[in-house]
């Protein structure tokens, strides 16, 4: 069974508005002929990556909700500008809106298991 990350989508108050910021630096990078792709950096790596490899996703919880994830494609080590040792999620670029769970707010990412992971939506959100 895959598993899953959870992390706090700060600044967004809509899936919407993540979509649109979303598609906006997608746009961005063809415009400056980069490879068109999604990443969120963190600060540490995952242990469980090879458990999240195998289907796992990221849930984003915004404004005090779990309302949409995104498929993690890859995970990969990288080293920044500063010298500084990071870990990017590769996300696809497709957002799936899940029904509304309530979660506290974190720093981080959380490991999410999938028994615990909200169900898709059917339809969009209301």
């Amino acid at each position: 069974m895959a598993l899953n990350l959870l992390k706090m989508c700060v600044g967004i108050d809509h899936v919407s508005e993540l979509e649109r910021l979303q598609a906006a630096r997608l746009a961005e990078a063809r415009r400056q002929g980069r490879e068109p792709r999604l990443v969120h950096r963190t600060r540490h790596t995952p242990r469980r990556a090879a458990e999240i490899l195998a289907g796992g996703s990221l849930y984003w919880i915004i404004k005090r909700f779990v309302r949409v994830r995104q498929p993690i494609v890859g995970i990969e080590r990288i080293v920044d500008a500063d010298g500084v040792r990071r870990c990017e999620l590769v996300l696809s670029p497709q957002n799936i809106r899940t029904e509304p769970q309530p979660r506290r707010p974190h720093q981080g990412w959380r490991y999410l298991e999938a028994a615990d992971s909200p169900a898709d939506l059917e339809g969009d959100d209301p």
